[in-house]
């Protein structure tokens, strides 16, 4: 007798919004590094990262200036959300986008295409308003990376409640953002590093924060766990 042919993936799809999110990266990215070798733009765009850089890029002033001030525009404000869309090399995109692909896979099977959209951006202008609030050097704030951060956060709680029923060391759930938080501490100390970390660390809080409020009866199950501790 034949057997029925076997119609089951060796690998689970990735939710779509991940996909989408990091697509329009790869795009953006792939044209500024076509463009940086005169393949894309001609003469012209062997400027368009920096020119981009320029004028999506966050700066620290735009808080200070605010706070300070008073001073806002719109274009100011598309900041906070246009800077994760432009890097300042190909390998940071790529490293962006495997966050996004790694971390967005686990944490869109359990949460809405809508919330992991959230945890992402909300990550991304929490990141920038504290990276105006905390440092004074007038460097562009660019990357998807405190976005990315805020989905280690998600990730994090996930594997924090996963743990809980599994009655292990729930601290074990904040090893992964550890290890990142001593790599970039060593990288830094070897070759010299950028205050973006302030964004990625207020991304990765803003992403363990909103979990429990935008993953579906989150807040319920997170206040009935901590009632039983």
């Amino acid at each position: 007798m034949q057997q029925p042919p076997n119609t089951t993936a060796p690998f689970n799809p990735l939710p779509p919004v991940v996909v989408a999110l990091a697509a329009v990266l790869a795009v953006i990215e792939i044209a500024l590094s076509l463009a940086e070798r005169g393949i894309l733009g001609g003469a012209q765009g062997i400027g368009w990262r920096t020119a981009a850089v320029q004028d999506y890029g966050f700066y620290g002033v735009i808080v200070q200036d605010y706070v300070e001030r008073g001073v806002t525009s719109g274009n100011r404000l598309m900041r906070f959300v246009s800077y994760p869309f432009v890097h300042l090399s190909f390998t940071s995109a790529i490293f962006s986008i495997v966050f996004i692909l790694a971390l967005g896979n686990m944490v869109g099977r359990v949460f809405r295409p809508v919330a992991v959209l959230v945890i992402f951006f909300a990550a991304s202008i929490f990141g920038a308003l504290a990276y105006g609030a905390f440092t004074d050097l007038n460097f562009p704030l660019v990357g998807a990376f405190p976005g990315a951060y805020g989905l280690i956060g998600a990730f994090t709680y996930l594997l924090w409640l996963r743990l809980g029923q599994m009655g292990a060391q729930q601290l074990r759930a904040f090893s992964l953002i550890g290890f990142l938080m001593g790599f970039q501490l060593v990288f830094g100390l070897l070759f010299g590093s950028d205050p973006s970390w302030v964004a990625d660390i207020a991304g990765f809080v803003i992403g363990l924060i909103l979990s429990p409020l935008v993953r579906p009866g989150g807040l319920g199950e997170l206040i009935r766990r901590i009632r039983r501790d």
